[in-house]
Order: C-alpha cells, then structure tokens, then sequence
C-alpha cells in the first residue's frame, strides 16, 4: 500500500508528479501516452500542441523552403505510418500562428485582465463561502466523532455487547473525520490561490509586456513557444472548404477560429491576375522587351518573386493563350516586307528605306527586327521618290566606305 506524506521527502508528492507529467511531455519516442514534445527553435509556433479534429491524434511538424523563409506544415501522420494508409490531414501553418498569436496579444489586453481579475474575484468569494461550508462539514464530523467517544466511555464494560456497537459505531466516525478533513486540506491547497493587490499590479503590467515582448524580432521562436503553453492547453485543426481552428487556453475557456484554405506552393507561384491582364493589354503597342522594361520600372514581380524577362513574358503568353503581338497586327491588316514588297513592286531593301523615311507606316513585330506594315491605300509612295531615296542610301553607303578605306591606307 501507498501511504502518502508518511515520513517527509526531498520533494513533495506534487513536486513529484509535476516531474513526471513534464518528463511525459518532453518524451521523444512516439508512444500512446506521448502528448507533447518540449519547444525547440523551429518557428513553428504550436509545435507539440495541435490535436487532428479528424481522429483525435497529434500531429507532427514538417518545414518547407519557400525563397529565404522556413513554412512549417502540420500533418498528421500517425495512422499512416503504423497502417499504411494515407495520412490523415495536413495544414500550411503559417497563416494558423499568425492567427493564433493575433489571439493571444487580444487575449492578454488590459481590458481583457481588468474583466478577469474580476471574475477572479468574484470566485475567490464564492471560494472562501464553499470553504466555511467544508469547515462547517468537518466540525460537524468532529463533533459526532466526540459524540461516540463519550457514549462509549460511558458503557458498562460487562455489557458487551453494546461495547462492542458503540465501539464499532465510534471507529466509523472518525474514519469520515478523517476523510472529511482530508477533502478539506486537500481542496483548501487547489483553492488558496487568492489574487492580492500585488499580483494584480504585475498582471496588470503583463498587458503592456506581453505585446512588446511577442512583437520583438530578437525573441527566439523558442521563447514564444513557451510562453504559448503557459496560456493554451491545445489546438485543434479540422481542414475542409477553410480552416477551422478551436484554441482551448490552459483556464479551459475555449475560442474557435476560421480562416480561409492556405494557399498551395503553385498558386503562391502564381503570377496575379493583374500583372497577366497588364501584359495583354501592353502587348497592343509594344514587343515582349518593351514591356519587360515597363514592369521592372514600375517595380512589379513574377509569381516566383523575380523581376521580369522575355522568357517569362513568352511563359505567360503561351500559358495563358494571349495573342502574340504578330497576330494581333495581322489582324489589324498589316502586311509582311514581302507583301509590302510585292504590293508596291518595289525592292524590299527600298520598302525598308521608304519605311525609315516615313513613306511607309511599319510597326515591330517582335524584338528581332521583323516590321509590319500598314497597306497605304489607292495613293502609294511615287516610286520615283522612291528611286531617288535608293539612290542617296547607296551613295551614303559608298561615302561610308570610301572613309573605311581611306582610313585603313592610312
């Protein structure tokens, strides 16, 4: 048998169990008593605290790289590694400590510890009113516990038989004596936590420190941890359309949060909507350099965070079905250099020239030189002034050399 506090300790008997309810927790092999594991320096906020809605077991943490940040990712895995199965749910947990910390800077709040500390108080009362009850029930044993020692040293020892029943009679009282003053003890230790004028002062100031010190970049992800199992007992995450997320906090108030489905790895890489509208709209008037040099001028990024290129305009457009700048302009009616060649019977270097000239209305048609242009009608270019521009761009291009060579004898 266990006899409790029967010769005195290096530790007290709660001191005792408290060691093992944290030596349970801190366990590192998986078992069925396993509840919690201790905080460690991964950022994921309620490492060792989330409970699956699903079935009820807890779920374990895996970290995702994403550009220069770990992502944790709650998943719960259990049933699927000792049964082969698919595991059971998993959740981005990012956005669930972000919403998690959000309630607990609220919950710790002035306004929030001023209506505590007054219910706090208002139960202390009601406390110390059930303690003069439970004083009263042992008194009230005590006194029948007397009550039989009299009637029982006041016996005829010849009789017995009446000895024997009020002696019986006397031992059952003070059994429920001592049970009775047991309990009291016992529930005096749970409810003596009076909350003096002092401790409201701290808890009052731990308002102001609480917000500051959570908010601090130079407090390690460690620290948070633990201040977050001195205030919730778990959280519990069902997954479906959204997030469910129900907090219960260590006092056994509870708070049910929703929020929206995280998104997956290839929507966070995907580019907006926004930006993929912009390029179709420039596309009208400039070529895919064109519109790389706008985007980065004005700052904005691809899905995947980088700054823009041909590449990932040409990415875009094939995966988005947008027209390419050629097509749109043939569908504008714009002719080849060949067509434009063959419509005004001329040479294409002269439909070049007439273009640069200003005779002819040509637009790029991509970033390799190719030119569209437009048909001009019943009333072409003479072709005359045509012939003479021919011939001061050959002339030109004779004076060119002429200095090429003259410079080389030289």
């Amino acid at each position: 048998m266990l006899l409790k506090n029967a010769h005195p300790g290096y530790i007290s008997w709660e001191q005792y169990e408290e060691n093992l309810r944290r030596l349970r927790e801190n366990a590192q092999a998986i078992g069925a008593d396993r509840r919690k594991s201790p905080p460690r320096e991964g950022p994921a906020l309620l490492q060792g605290l989330v409970v699956c809605g699903i079935c009820g077991s807890r779920m374990t943490i895996r970290y995702h790289a994403r550009q220069t940040r770990l992502v944790p990712e709650y998943v719960c895995q259990r049933d699927g590694v000792e049964h082969a199965i698919s595991i059971c749910q998993r959740v981005i947990g990012d956005q669930i400590d972000k919403a998690v910390g959000q309630l607990l800077v609220e919950s710790v709040a002035p306004l929030t510890l001023e209506v505590t500390l007054s219910v706090q108080q208002e139960l202390q009362a009601r406390i110390e009113e059930v303690d003069r009850l439970r004083k009263k029930q042992v008194e009230r044993a005590r006194y029948e516990a007397d009550l039989a020692q009299r009637r029982y040293l006041h016996v005829d020892p010849a009789n017995r038989l009446v000895a024997d029943s009020l002696e019986a009679d006397w031992n059952e009282k003070l059994r429920a004596l001592t049970e009775a003053q047991e309990q009291y003890e016992q529930q005096w230790r749970q409810d003596r936590a009076a909350i003096d004028e002092q401790q409201r002062a701290r808890i009052a100031a731990l308002a102001s420190d609480f917000p500051r010190l959570w908010q601090d970049s130079k407090t390690p992800d460690r620290e948070r941890k633990r201040m977050v199992r001195l205030l919730l007992a778990d959280v519990t995450l069902i997954r479906g359309k959204g997030i469910t997320v129900h907090v219960r906090f260590n006092g056994g108030a509870t708070k049910t949060l929703e929020l929206p489905r995280p998104l997956t790895t290839w929507e966070l890489r995907t580019t907006p909507a926004e930006i993929v509208a912009e390029v179709d709209r420039l596309t009208n008037d400039h070529t895919d350099k064109q519109i790389v040099e706008i985007l980065n001028q004005r700052g904005a990024l691809s899905g995947c965070g980088q700054r823009f290129n041909s590449r990932i305009i040409a990415r875009l457009r094939r995966e988005y079905e947008l027209k390419s700048r050629y097509d749109r302009l043939r569908e504008k009616g714009l002719l080849t250099l060949e067509e434009m060649s063959a419509r005004l019977e001329i040479d294409p270097h002269t439909v070049i020239t007439w273009r640069n000239h200003g005779l002819l209305r040509g637009y790029p048609s991509n970033d390799r030189d190719d030119w569209l242009y437009e048909d001009p009608g019943p009333n072409p270019p003479r072709k005359a002034q045509g012939v003479k521009l021919e011939k001061r761009r050959r002339l030109m291009e004779n004076i060119v050399c002429g200095l090429h060579e003259v410079q080389y004898e030289a």
